[in-house]
């Protein structure tokens, strides 16, 4: 059979390539002539780009156009990168935000279906909001009580008692280091750490699961500040990021002041003692990670802003190399990427009937119906 060879320009290539980013070493590996596509020298078969297609995670269509299409992140954007600038939005980000979507619509239309009412705490907050009141409010909403939390053993238990009561709430919550049930898709918190999609039936927030379980619990505090504003977006700051949009500023103290009370810290804090040993005592006693009780020494006027960079990022790689643990439990896994408000209906209404197995696969990531069957039992559902 003759050789068949599609004409395709160069900078499609090389925009595929750049789009690709961190593999693009690997696919000069998987496709050896892919330095003379770039420039033109050779062309590809049908056969070759549609693999190349698929690696590179790019439509195939898209290298048949005569100039690279703009792609945007079909939410609000205030990432800062660190004051360096957005990126072009990766593959695997604009899936998990696709994927999020899809399922705030289908959740949308199973609560209007079952009657659920609406969320009033989504926009009920404005930014002119005394800041302590309005985590006041939340904190009331969501139930955190703060002396169940000083109960609680651990702060990766208060995390997840903070999940928890979110999805009470009518949050879905979905944490996930991969693009859906992809494991060969890792997600990189370098690009971005979490982001919250608002609506009064459906409110969906999503965190980064490849982030530390340190930034987790603030990353979610933020987002349902989010939620509370009425705006949804997408985030990539942490406890000490200083955020040049007004929105993230106003959420990151709202986060900040829901998990610790900044009049409960002043009490709490000994300023004579060891700063590592009230980092550890405090986190102990809030249940929230030394880099929140870190960034709230600072907000109490205990630490200069020089203070504050220095320590951060010493106890920022102490946590990266504390080894944390992860259940090995698939359903455990699962639930997780897909919250467990979410998981149930979702689950529930597939074998009552109303939604087909089809959907519930291409929205769980699972492929057998004896698999989602087990999630369910896992999950409580009697059929």
């Amino acid at each position: 059979m003759a050789r068949v060879e599609v004409k395709v320009k160069p900078e499609m290539i090389r925009w595929a390539l750049e789009r690709a980013a961190h593999r693009a070493e690997n696919l000069h590996e998987r496709f050896p002539k892919l330095a003379a596509w770039e420039e033109g020298l050779v062309c590809p078969t049908l056969k070759q780009l549609e693999d190349f297609a698929k690696a590179a995670r790019v439509p195939i269509g898209y290298l048949f156009l005569n100039a690279p299409p703009e792609e945007r992140v079909p939410i609000q954007d205030l990432r800062t990168m660190a004051m360096r600038g957005v990126r072009r939005p990766s593959p695997d980000l604009l899936d998990v935000i696709y994927l999020c979507q899809g399922r705030q619509e289908w959740y949308r239309d199973y609560a209007r279906i079952t009657g659920e009412p609406a969320r009033r705490f989504v926009g009920s907050a404005t930014l002119q909001d005394s800041i302590e009141t309005v985590a006041g409010r939340m904190r009331c909403e969501l139930g955190l009580d703060m002396e169940e939390r000083q109960r609680i053993p651990t702060w990766t238990h208060a995390l997840r008692r903070f999940v928890e009561q979110a999805d009470e709430l009518g949050v879905l919550v979905m944490i996930s280091s991969v693009v859906g049930a992809n494991n060969r898709r890792k997600l990189d918190p370098e690009e971005f750490r979490g982001f919250a999609l608002c609506d009064e039936l459906a409110p969906l927030v999503f965190i980064n699961g490849t982030d530390t379980k340190a930034a987790q619990m603030f990353t979610l505090a933020h987002e349902l500040a989010h939620l509370w504003l009425g705006a949804s977006a997408l985030s990539d700051v942490g406890p000490v990021t200083v955020p040049t949009s007004a929105i993230e500023k106003w959420c990151n103290r709202v986060a900040a002041e829901l998990l610790v009370p900044l009049d409960s810290l002043r009490a709490e804090y000994r300023t004579d003692a060891d700063l590592q040993g009230e980092l550890n005592r405090l986190a102990q006693h809030y249940k929230v990670s030394t880099l929140v009780v870190l960034r709230r020494i600072y907000d109490a006027g205990a630490l200069s802003r020089d203070e504050l960079w220095h320590n951060y990022e010493h106890e920022l790689e102490r946590l990266r190399h504390m080894a944390e643990v992860s259940g090995g439990d698939f359903y455990l896994s699962q639930t997780a990427r897909a919250g467990k408000r979410f998981a149930r209906a979702l689950i529930t209404s597939t074998f009552e009937g109303h939604t087909s197995f089809t959907e519930a696969f291409r929205l769980l990531g699972v492929r057998k119906v004896e698999t989602l069957y087990r999630f369910g039992h896992k999950l409580g559902i009697v059929f």
